[in-house]
């Protein structure tokens, strides 16, 4: 398929994703939450510049970050220098998680703690567990023991870290797996694992996000213990209504440089290396190397105008909806709502498609696309409405992810070890940049409205996203499990015929 193609392939992805929450920010601006009309400007063009940043963003994925993350993990698997590997696994996720836009976004939220600590905390964890991740697959070792042992230790830590700081620390776990770092690790994995020959290799390329969202949480709750940070401060966001179009020009042409500048900063040290890689080690042909460029310029570009939507379009729109919800007599309404905008926002994550992909062609289409999708989009929806229903109630984030996580943990012990890996996968791909730009602020809206407090009723969120979808596709593979021991168990049909060559001649 040629770019053209997949440009347009990509296209009506992104058209299909991102229509249906327009369609319902309409109808809910016409009903019962008025929006200002410069705010809903700022919202529809921001909707387009989320339709053509999906469509490059995907499209960049599959060209460039793809094929680099399993051309550098197949090569340094080669060497079979397995110091060079962990150290190599260890800086390439400090490198890309520092390059991770949504990471930035939690870090200026977080007052108490300077904004480079956070980055660098979570960039180390990110680094460690990766390497964790590339040891289990060189040695096999069972993913579900792995999880089971750290998010004990996770729950165990979460009693001992500042109220204040818990949600933001599960919530960091599910921002740093966002459109940078997904393809790119999903696809080391995929190269480390190409090395081996038995039948479980493929199964076990999955699995690193869920490593990877694990040792920000707990880098970020150690750092909450270490700078006490009780007194961490939040700042609501401001809702800019622009009055005519030049206003309308003028916000998003005053933020676009600012996001080619950081996408730029974003997207330059992972091609940095890979350029002194290739240079010392693969030595790629001049047109495999092209077709990278090209890549890379399309992800450049969708991560820039995504970002740019994202952040001057929906996040607004979101925050001003979560506040005229939250004001209703019946604000109660604003839970269904919720879960109805958890289940459609999952569509509009670039990431999302990229684990997607990787599912179907690893399992060859026994597992489905559609079927991964909707068993997020149910699990986001679920998600966000507990997080509605908890800022409405006032109950506190571990009600919910104590239990949640538990069962998630229990559930591994009863699922095929593959629904297991893309579950705990799928946690950290669904908590992207939509989640950010517009599920946050919408709940930031909704905790300012009831008079909650930003600090430990909004954030928790990102957190519950990332939980939820743990527990519907480990679901889905209980059910598969079951579905297959009963074709198992059904008595075979006796066929007098079936060992007959297909012209045979019967005579009676």
């Amino acid at each position: 398929m040629n770019l053209k193609s997949k440009l347009l392939e990509k296209l009506r992805e992104a058209l299909a994703a991102v229509l249906p929450i327009v369609v319902l920010v309409l109808a809910l601006s016409m009903t019962v939450a008025p929006i200002p009309s410069g705010v809903m400007l700022s919202f529809l063009l921001g909707a387009v510049m989320l339709v053509g940043g999906m469509m490059f963003f995907s499209v960049g994925a599959e060209v460039a970050m793809t094929p680099m993350g399993e051309q550098v993990g197949a090569r340094v698997t080669k060497t079979r220098n397995l110091r060079l590997i962990l150290i190599l696994g260890f800086f390439l996720g400090v490198l890309i998680t520092v390059s991770e836009p949504d990471l930035q976004v939690l870090a200026q939220q977080v007052q108490a703690i300077p904004n480079l600590a956070l980055i660098l905390s979570v960039a180390v964890g990110v680094g460690g567990f990766l390497v964790l991740a590339l040891v289990r697959i060189l040695y096999r070792i069972p993913l579900r023991m792995l999880l089971f042992g750290c998010y004990v230790l996770i729950l165990a830590l979460t009693f001992l870290v500042p109220e204040s700081f818990r949600a933001v620390a599960f919530d960091s776990g599910g921002v740093t797996t966002g459109p940078m770092t997904v393809p790119f690790i999903m696809a080391f994995g995929l190269g480390i694992a190409s090395i081996r020959s038995d039948a479980s290799a493929a199964e076990d390329s999955f699995g690193l996000v869920a490593l990877c969202s694990v040792g920000p949480i707990l880098a970020v709750q150690v750092l909450g213990m270490i700078f006490r940070a009780d007194g961490a401060d939040y700042t609501p966001l401001s809702v800019t209504n622009v009055t005519d179009t030049m206003e309308l020009r003028t916000l998003f042409g005053g933020g676009l440089p600012e996001y080619l500048k950081d996408m730029l900063i974003s997207i330059l040290p992972i091609t940095l290396f890979f350029l002194v890689f290739n240079f010392i080690m693969l030595k790629l042909n001049r047109q495999m190397l092209s077709r990278i460029g090209l890549g890379l310029l399309y992800t450049y570009i969708g991560l820039t105008v995504f970002m740019t939507g994202a952040n001057y379009g929906f996040m607004p729109a979101g925050a001003y909806l979560g506040q005229e919800l939250g004001e209703l007599p019946y604000h109660w309404i604003i839970i269904p709502v919720g879960m109805l905008i958890g289940y459609l926002v999952v569509k509009a994550e670039p990431a999302v498609y990229v684990l997607m992909r990787q599912v179907e062609d690893l399992t060859d289409g026994a597992i489905t696309g559609r079927s991964l999708q909707l068993s997020m989009c149910v699990g986001v929806g679920v998600s966000v409405g507990l997080s509605m229903l908890r800022v409405v109630l006032g109950v506190n984030v571990l009600w919910f992810i104590v239990p949640g996580y538990v069962l998630a943990l229990g559930m591994s012990f009863l699922c095929p070890k593959l629904f297991t890996a893309i579950a705990f996968d799928s946690g950290g791909v669904a908590s992207g940049p939509m989640t950010a730009a517009f599920l946050l602020p919408m709940t930031m809206g909704l905790t300012t409205a009831v008079g909650g407090n930003l600090a430990t009723d909004a954030f928790g969120v990102v957190a519950l996203v990332a939980m939820t979808p743990l527990i519907t596709i480990q679901g889905l593979g209980i059910l598969y499990r079951v579905r297959q021991r009963r074709r198992k168990a059904e008595p075979a049909v006796f066929d007098p015929f079936a060992d007959l060559p297909n012209d045979a001649v019967i005579e009676l």
